[in-house]
């Protein structure tokens, strides 16, 4: 049997909707030190009368974290309802189908009720299920003001005791229509303890794992006790089905994977890459400052901005060099200057897209080191050989699709240089405690760290190579060993 859903009001006498599948008391009885109704891992609905602090709707919210349960809304998003700002910096996120949804309103003010993730405006629909993903909340209300174009003002909970009296029968399908939604068993689930969600992007050109390796990090999951779920960016409104989620779709900051890595974790998902490590990993001007911080070795390296280009810096810039914008990935975003005539107009062309560039010391070598390292510890080992031709692993100019990449050489972690490994834990250390894949180049005796990614490949054939099966178990236990710790 699915768990069951508990709605929790202030007075279930206000709630006449008939819901299968949920369990409706009040906010004192869930508040209780042994509520009547606490099954396992359930979701809490939490429609309580008023959310400020250390109210009964935030006790609501605070303890089922506590108690290991999914709160809806969290006590994250409750936080996130009390600051105009965070609602305002949210509301950017998806400004273009505000202005689209709003055009047609006359008004200066707007306000937009929305029910479970619904309007009962077919034309505004879109904007709520938008809306539902940013603040997850059964009922919300959200204002907007209007100057020479539309802005977010302010997003506000309401209860079941401001439900206009004309529209409750509608309220209610729709009600009725989200919860048998959720509820509806998936085959086979009930085998399996926790839910996780392996988020992709069926249209992504190099995606960081192939349909094989995906395949066999769900039976590895299967394994391990995870009902796994290939879920895409238009199952956003999803996630709070689900225990964890594991992104594998190229991570950036100014991306759907960053914003649905936020809002996993603010729902109290177990996610990898976790927001902050793709914050950390994605800017390659916080990942120098940490490296060189932290006395871990790395090519030379220089940070500029315009100011550079008038005054005497470049020309102490040792060429060839390589320059960098903070948020390349998969060697995009990374050009190699051979004379030191073409350094100021390639710096210069870099810096309309960025305030700030690295430039680093050129380092030529048959291949970069690949150190896989989960929970601190070292996962796989990999030498990535240049394409054939290129100083770069990937070359995206090349014609013959088989020389896009260069070839690959997996080997046991055991054989690889201690002071390798020792480097890429360190590097990865300053990251978090996630999945990353730290490069290093080894020239004689001189280590130095390149960059670490917060979202490394995993592909069949490849990283795969030596531990099979076991590299993917390791990742699900590491997923398992989150969840359980989470929950005390």
């Amino acid at each position: 049997m699915p768990h069951r859903d508990l709605l929790v009001v202030n007075n279930p006498a206000n709630w006449n909707i008939p819901l299968e599948a949920v369990d409706i008391i009040s906010a004192r009885e869930y508040l209780a030190p042994k509520p009547k109704a606490n099954p396992a891992h359930p979701r809490v609905f939490n429609l309580c009368r008023a959310y400020g602090y250390q109210t009964l709707g935030y006790y609501v919210s605070l303890l089922a974290e506590a108690r290991g349960q999914r709160a809806i809304p969290s006590v994250a998003t409750l936080r996130d309802f009390r600051s105009p700002e965070i609602a305002r910096s949210l509301g950017q996120e998806i400004d273009e189908i505000i202005q689209a949804s709003l055009k047609s309103v006359t008004s200066m003010e707007f306000s937009l009720p929305i029910y479970f993730g619904e309007s009962l405006n077919p034309s505004h629909q879109k904007l709520a299920a938008q809306l539902y993903r940013l603040f997850p909340a059964p009922l919300l209300r959200v204002q907007f003001h209007r100057d020479t174009r539309w802005h977010l003002k302010v997003v506000t909970p309401f209860t079941v005791s401001n439900l206009p009296e004309s529209e409750r029968e509608q309220i209610c399908a729709i009600a009725v229509r989200y919860f048998r939604k959720r509820s509806t068993p998936r085959p086979h689930k009930q085998r399996f303890l926790y839910d996780l969600a392996v988020l992709v992007d069926a249209g992504e050109a190099s995606p960081p794992s192939d349909p094989i390796a995906l395949e066999r990090f769900a039976k590895a999951a299967r394994e391990i006790g995870f009902f796994v779920e290939i879920i895409g960016k238009q199952d956003a409104d999803r996630l709070t089905e689900f225990d964890a989620l594991f992104i594998r779709q190229t991570t950036a900051v100014e991306h759907i994977t960053y914003r649905l890595s936020r809002l996993a974790h603010a729902e109290g998902l177990i996610v990898i890459d976790d927001p902050w490590s793709i914050l950390r990993s994605a800017n390659k001007i916080y990942l120098a400052e940490s490296l060189a911080r932290a006395g871990i070795a790395t090519p030379k390296t220089d940070i500029l901005t315009r100011e550079d280009l008038q005054n005497d810096r470049l020309t102490r810039i040792p060429v060839p060099t390589v320059l960098k914008v903070p948020d390349g990935a998969f060697s995009r975003g990374v050009v190699k200057v051979e004379h030191r005539e073409q350094l100021a107009d390639a710096v210069r062309a870099m810096l309309k897209d960025s305030e700030l560039i690295i430039a680093q010391e050129y380092m030529p070598s048959e291949y970069d080191w690949r150190i896989g390292i989960l929970d601190h510890q070292p996962l796989y080992a990999c030498k990535y050989y240049m394409a054939e031709g290129h100083w770069q692993i990937y070359n995206w100019t090349a014609k013959n699709p088989k020389k896009v990449v260069g070839k690959s050489e997996t080997m046991h972690v055991e054989l690889v240089p201690p002071a390798v490994i020792d480097l890429a834990k360190r590097a990865a250390r300053l990251m978090g405690d996630g999945l990353y894949g730290v490069d290093i180049k080894q020239l004689g005796d001189r280590i130095v760290v390149i960059e670490v990614n917060d979202n490394p490949s995993i592909e069949s054939g490849v990283e795969d190579a030596v531990l099979g099966m076991e590299l993917y178990r390791r990742i699900a236990r590491s997923f398992r060993r989150r969840i359980e710790v989470a929950r005390g």
